[in-house]
Protein backbone atom coordinates (compact mmCIF):
# COMPACT_ATOMS: atom_id res chain seq x y z
CA UNK A 1 0.00 0.00 0.00
CA UNK A 2 1.21 3.56 -0.63
CA UNK A 3 2.95 5.41 2.21
CA UNK A 4 0.33 8.16 2.18
CA UNK A 5 -2.61 5.74 2.43
CA UNK A 6 -4.36 6.19 5.78
CA UNK A 7 -6.94 3.83 7.29
CA UNK A 8 -8.99 6.32 9.33
CA UNK A 9 -10.57 4.05 11.94
CA UNK A 10 -10.47 6.60 14.76
CA UNK A 11 -10.71 10.36 15.24
CA UNK A 12 -7.34 10.20 17.00
CA UNK A 13 -5.69 9.05 13.75
CA UNK A 14 -6.91 12.22 12.03
CA UNK A 15 -5.83 14.45 14.92
CA UNK A 16 -2.35 12.90 15.00
CA UNK A 17 -2.05 13.44 11.26
CA UNK A 18 -2.62 17.19 11.63
CA UNK A 19 -1.21 17.64 15.13
CA UNK A 20 -4.54 18.39 16.77
CA UNK A 21 -5.68 17.66 20.33
CA UNK A 22 -8.07 14.75 20.95
CA UNK A 23 -10.69 15.63 23.57
CA UNK A 24 -12.91 12.54 23.13
CA UNK A 25 -12.02 9.10 21.76
CA UNK A 26 -15.11 8.87 19.52
CA UNK A 27 -15.70 12.41 18.28
CA UNK A 28 -13.62 15.44 17.34
CA UNK A 29 -14.54 18.95 16.23
CA UNK A 30 -11.60 20.08 14.13
CA UNK A 31 -10.29 23.50 13.15
CA UNK A 32 -7.35 23.22 10.76
CA UNK A 33 -6.18 26.75 11.64
CA UNK A 34 -4.98 25.11 14.88
CA UNK A 35 -3.10 22.32 13.06
CA UNK A 36 0.65 21.93 13.63
CA UNK A 37 1.27 19.46 10.79
CA UNK A 38 0.10 19.55 7.18
CA UNK A 39 0.53 16.44 5.02
CA UNK A 40 0.76 17.55 1.39
CA UNK A 41 -0.89 14.51 -0.14
CA UNK A 42 -2.82 11.65 1.43
CA UNK A 43 -5.44 9.06 0.59
CA UNK A 44 -7.91 8.32 3.37
CA UNK A 45 -10.13 5.30 3.69
CA UNK A 46 -12.71 6.47 6.20
CA UNK A 47 -13.78 4.27 9.09
CA UNK A 48 -15.54 7.23 10.71
CA UNK A 49 -18.12 9.78 9.59
CA UNK A 50 -16.63 13.12 8.57
CA UNK A 51 -18.07 16.47 7.52
CA UNK A 52 -15.92 19.46 6.55
CA UNK A 53 -16.73 23.14 5.99
CA UNK A 54 -14.07 24.76 3.83
CA UNK A 55 -13.42 28.43 4.58
CA UNK A 56 -10.99 28.97 1.70
CA UNK A 57 -9.47 27.08 -1.22
CA UNK A 58 -6.38 25.13 -0.22
CA UNK A 59 -6.26 22.13 -2.51
CA UNK A 60 -8.18 19.43 -4.31
CA UNK A 61 -10.10 16.39 -3.20
CA UNK A 62 -10.45 13.39 -5.46
CA UNK A 63 -13.36 11.06 -4.76
CA UNK A 64 -13.32 8.14 -7.17
CA UNK A 65 -12.48 9.62 -10.58
CA UNK A 66 -13.97 13.01 -9.82
CA UNK A 67 -11.89 15.99 -8.68
CA UNK A 68 -13.46 18.86 -6.77
CA UNK A 69 -11.49 22.04 -6.12
CA UNK A 70 -12.87 23.41 -2.90
CA UNK A 71 -14.26 26.90 -3.07
CA UNK A 72 -15.08 29.07 -0.09
CA UNK A 73 -18.13 28.01 1.90
CA UNK A 74 -18.59 24.45 0.72
CA UNK A 75 -19.31 21.29 2.68
CA UNK A 76 -18.33 17.75 1.80
CA UNK A 77 -18.93 14.66 3.89
CA UNK A 78 -17.75 11.06 4.00
CA UNK A 79 -19.11 7.86 5.53
CA UNK A 80 -17.26 4.73 6.69
CA UNK A 81 -15.96 2.74 3.73
CA UNK A 82 -15.44 5.72 1.42
CA UNK A 83 -12.02 6.64 0.04
CA UNK A 84 -10.84 10.17 -0.78
CA UNK A 85 -7.51 11.54 -1.94
CA UNK A 86 -6.52 15.02 -0.74
CA UNK A 87 -3.80 17.14 -2.34
CA UNK A 88 -2.84 20.27 -0.38
CA UNK A 89 -1.69 23.33 -2.33
CA UNK A 90 1.98 24.11 -1.74
CA UNK A 91 2.62 26.89 0.76
CA UNK A 92 -1.07 27.27 1.67
CA UNK A 93 -2.31 26.65 5.21
CA UNK A 94 -5.77 25.10 5.02
CA UNK A 95 -8.69 26.87 6.67
CA UNK A 96 -11.41 24.36 7.39
CA UNK A 97 -13.67 23.32 10.21
CA UNK A 98 -15.52 20.10 10.65
CA UNK A 99 -16.42 17.10 12.71
CA UNK A 100 -15.44 13.44 12.75
CA UNK A 101 -17.34 10.84 14.74
CA UNK A 102 -17.04 7.10 15.13
CA UNK A 103 -20.11 4.92 14.45
CA UNK A 104 -19.88 3.62 18.02
CA UNK A 105 -20.68 7.11 19.32
CA UNK A 106 -24.22 7.04 17.92
CA UNK A 107 -25.17 3.43 18.63
CA UNK A 108 -28.41 3.34 20.64
CA UNK A 109 -29.18 7.02 19.96
CA UNK A 110 -31.82 8.61 17.73
CA UNK A 111 -28.98 9.67 15.39
CA UNK A 112 -27.85 6.06 15.14
CA UNK A 113 -31.35 5.05 14.08
CA UNK A 114 -31.59 7.81 11.46
CA UNK A 115 -28.02 8.06 10.15
CA UNK A 116 -28.94 6.27 6.89
CA UNK A 117 -31.46 9.02 6.12
CA UNK A 118 -28.62 11.53 5.70
CA UNK A 119 -28.00 10.44 2.15
CA UNK A 120 -25.58 13.29 1.43
CA UNK A 121 -22.82 11.23 3.10
CA UNK A 122 -22.80 9.20 -0.12
CA UNK A 123 -22.81 12.15 -2.51
CA UNK A 124 -19.74 12.70 -4.65
CA UNK A 125 -17.40 15.57 -3.83
CA UNK A 126 -18.58 17.28 -7.02
CA UNK A 127 -22.05 17.36 -5.45
CA UNK A 128 -20.80 19.43 -2.49
CA UNK A 129 -23.11 21.74 -0.57
CA UNK A 130 -22.53 25.45 -1.23
CA UNK A 131 -23.48 27.68 1.71
CA UNK A 132 -24.58 31.28 2.05
CA UNK A 133 -22.91 33.40 4.74
CA UNK A 134 -25.88 32.90 7.07
CA UNK A 135 -25.81 29.13 6.51
CA UNK A 136 -22.07 29.08 7.24
CA UNK A 137 -22.70 30.83 10.56
CA UNK A 138 -25.33 28.24 11.48
CA UNK A 139 -22.93 25.37 10.72
CA UNK A 140 -20.15 27.06 12.68
CA UNK A 141 -22.52 27.59 15.61
CA UNK A 142 -23.42 23.88 15.64
CA UNK A 143 -19.72 22.97 15.62
CA UNK A 144 -19.01 25.41 18.44
CA UNK A 145 -21.81 23.97 20.60
CA UNK A 146 -20.58 20.43 20.00
CA UNK A 147 -17.01 21.40 20.86
CA UNK A 148 -18.20 23.13 24.04
CA UNK A 149 -19.85 19.88 25.09
CA UNK A 150 -16.57 18.02 24.48
CA UNK A 151 -14.77 20.31 26.94
CA UNK A 152 -17.45 19.78 29.60
CA UNK A 153 -16.67 17.16 32.26
CA UNK A 154 -18.14 13.83 31.11
CA UNK A 155 -21.39 12.85 32.81
CA UNK A 156 -24.29 10.51 32.03
CA UNK A 157 -25.82 13.01 29.57
CA UNK A 158 -22.62 13.77 27.60
CA UNK A 159 -23.03 11.13 24.89
CA UNK A 160 -26.68 11.95 24.30
CA UNK A 161 -26.05 15.70 24.08
CA UNK A 162 -23.09 15.26 21.74
CA UNK A 163 -25.15 12.99 19.46
CA UNK A 164 -28.06 15.45 19.48
CA UNK A 165 -25.78 18.36 18.58
CA UNK A 166 -24.36 16.35 15.67
CA UNK A 167 -27.89 15.44 14.57
CA UNK A 168 -28.86 19.12 14.64
CA UNK A 169 -25.90 19.90 12.37
CA UNK A 170 -26.86 17.12 9.95
CA UNK A 171 -30.51 18.27 9.93
CA UNK A 172 -29.39 21.77 8.96
CA UNK A 173 -27.26 20.30 6.18
CA UNK A 174 -30.33 18.41 4.91
CA UNK A 175 -32.27 21.69 4.91
CA UNK A 176 -29.49 23.46 3.02
CA UNK A 177 -29.27 20.65 0.46
CA UNK A 178 -33.04 20.91 -0.06
CA UNK A 179 -32.56 24.62 -0.68
CA UNK A 180 -29.76 23.86 -3.13
CA UNK A 181 -31.98 21.45 -5.07
CA UNK A 182 -34.51 24.28 -5.44
CA UNK A 183 -31.98 26.94 -6.48
CA UNK A 184 -30.59 24.55 -9.11
CA UNK A 185 -34.04 23.88 -10.54
CA UNK A 186 -33.08 24.45 -14.20
CA UNK A 187 -30.10 22.08 -13.96
CA UNK A 188 -32.25 19.54 -12.13
CA UNK A 189 -34.97 19.77 -14.78
CA UNK A 190 -32.37 19.11 -17.47
CA UNK A 191 -31.24 16.00 -15.57
CA UNK A 192 -34.85 14.84 -15.19
CA UNK A 193 -35.43 15.28 -18.95
CA UNK A 194 -32.27 13.34 -19.69
CA UNK A 195 -33.34 10.57 -17.29
CA UNK A 196 -36.65 10.21 -19.13
CA UNK A 197 -34.83 10.05 -22.48
CA UNK A 198 -32.35 7.46 -21.18
CA UNK A 199 -35.25 5.42 -19.80
CA UNK A 200 -36.99 5.43 -23.18
CA UNK A 201 -33.78 4.52 -24.98
CA UNK A 202 -33.07 1.63 -22.61
CA UNK A 203 -36.29 -0.17 -23.48
CA UNK A 204 -36.44 0.84 -27.14
CA UNK A 205 -33.07 -0.75 -27.81
CA UNK A 206 -31.64 -4.14 -26.83
CA UNK A 207 -30.24 -3.20 -23.41
CA UNK A 208 -33.16 -4.69 -21.45
CA UNK A 209 -32.76 -8.05 -23.19
CA UNK A 210 -28.97 -8.12 -22.95
CA UNK A 211 -28.34 -6.37 -19.60
CA UNK A 212 -31.54 -7.10 -17.68
CA UNK A 213 -33.60 -4.67 -15.62
CA UNK A 214 -32.09 -1.19 -15.34
CA UNK A 215 -30.89 0.06 -11.97
CA UNK A 216 -30.91 3.55 -10.46
CA UNK A 217 -27.09 3.40 -10.47
CA UNK A 218 -27.12 2.84 -14.27
CA UNK A 219 -28.93 6.13 -14.89
CA UNK A 220 -27.00 7.99 -12.18
CA UNK A 221 -23.73 6.98 -13.84
CA UNK A 222 -25.10 8.07 -17.22
CA UNK A 223 -25.69 11.62 -15.92
CA UNK A 224 -22.45 11.61 -13.87
CA UNK A 225 -24.09 11.72 -10.44
CA UNK A 226 -23.89 9.48 -7.40
CA UNK A 227 -26.93 7.18 -6.97
CA UNK A 228 -27.97 8.91 -3.72
CA UNK A 229 -27.74 12.45 -5.14
CA UNK A 230 -29.51 11.39 -8.32
CA UNK A 231 -32.26 9.64 -6.34
CA UNK A 232 -32.77 12.62 -4.03
CA UNK A 233 -32.88 15.00 -6.99
CA UNK A 234 -35.54 12.94 -8.79
CA UNK A 235 -37.61 12.65 -5.60
CA UNK A 236 -37.43 16.42 -4.97
CA UNK A 237 -38.43 17.23 -8.55
CA UNK A 238 -41.23 14.71 -9.03
CA UNK A 239 -42.32 13.41 -5.62
CA UNK A 240 -41.48 9.88 -6.77
CA UNK A 241 -38.31 7.87 -6.38
CA UNK A 242 -36.13 7.01 -9.36
CA UNK A 243 -37.01 3.35 -8.79
CA UNK A 244 -40.72 4.20 -8.97
CA UNK A 245 -40.13 5.97 -12.30
CA UNK A 246 -38.34 2.88 -13.63
CA UNK A 247 -41.18 0.59 -12.50
CA UNK A 248 -43.82 2.87 -14.02
CA UNK A 249 -41.99 2.73 -17.35
CA UNK A 250 -41.78 -1.08 -17.14
CA UNK A 251 -45.53 -1.37 -16.42
CA UNK A 252 -46.44 1.05 -19.23
CA UNK A 253 -44.39 -0.90 -21.77
CA UNK A 254 -45.70 -4.21 -20.42
CA UNK A 255 -49.32 -3.07 -20.90
CA UNK A 256 -48.54 -1.98 -24.43
CA UNK A 257 -46.95 -5.33 -25.30
CA UNK A 258 -49.75 -7.35 -23.66
CA UNK A 259 -52.47 -5.51 -25.57
CA UNK A 260 -50.62 -4.72 -28.80
CA UNK A 261 -49.25 -8.16 -29.57
CA UNK A 262 -49.92 -11.87 -29.15
CA UNK A 263 -46.64 -12.24 -27.30
CA UNK A 264 -46.71 -14.78 -24.44
CA UNK A 265 -46.34 -13.37 -20.94
CA UNK A 266 -42.95 -15.00 -20.42
CA UNK A 267 -41.74 -13.44 -23.70
CA UNK A 268 -42.95 -10.01 -22.54
CA UNK A 269 -41.01 -10.54 -19.30
CA UNK A 270 -37.86 -11.45 -21.26
CA UNK A 271 -38.21 -8.40 -23.55
CA UNK A 272 -38.36 -6.16 -20.47
CA UNK A 273 -35.23 -7.64 -18.89
CA UNK A 274 -36.75 -10.00 -16.32
CA UNK A 275 -34.81 -13.18 -15.71
CA UNK A 276 -37.88 -14.98 -14.41
CA UNK A 277 -41.47 -14.44 -15.58
CA UNK A 278 -42.69 -15.05 -12.00
CA UNK A 279 -40.85 -11.90 -10.92
CA UNK A 280 -42.54 -9.94 -13.71
CA UNK A 281 -45.95 -11.33 -12.71
CA UNK A 282 -45.47 -10.25 -9.08
CA UNK A 283 -44.40 -6.70 -9.97
CA UNK A 284 -47.20 -6.31 -12.53
CA UNK A 285 -49.88 -7.51 -10.11
CA UNK A 286 -48.54 -5.32 -7.28
CA UNK A 287 -48.77 -2.24 -9.52
CA UNK A 288 -51.90 -3.02 -11.56
CA UNK A 289 -53.93 -5.21 -9.21
CA UNK A 290 -54.23 -7.90 -11.88
CA UNK A 291 -51.90 -10.55 -13.25
CA UNK A 292 -50.66 -9.97 -16.84
CA UNK A 293 -53.04 -12.64 -18.17
CA UNK A 294 -55.99 -11.20 -16.23
CA UNK A 295 -55.16 -7.70 -17.49
CA UNK A 296 -55.00 -8.91 -21.09
CA UNK A 297 -58.25 -10.89 -20.82
CA UNK A 298 -60.26 -8.07 -19.19
CA UNK A 299 -58.86 -5.33 -21.45
CA UNK A 300 -59.58 -7.29 -24.62
CA UNK A 301 -63.12 -8.05 -23.43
Amino acid sequence: MEENWIQMDSVETYNELFGLETLHPLVSVIDLSEATRFPSRLTIRYGVYALFLKDSWCGDIRYGRQVYDYQEGTIVSFAPGQVAETVMAEGVRPKAQGILFHPDLIKGTSLGQEIKSYTFFSYRSTEALHLSEEEKRIVQDCLTKTRRELTHPIDKLSRRLIARNIQLLLDYCMRFYNRQFVTREKVNRDILTRFETLLDDYFQGDKARTDGLPTVRHFADAVCLSPNYFGDLIKKETGKTAQEHIQEKIIDIAKEKLLGSKMAVNQVAYELGFQYSQHFNRIFKRNVGLSPNEYRRISEG
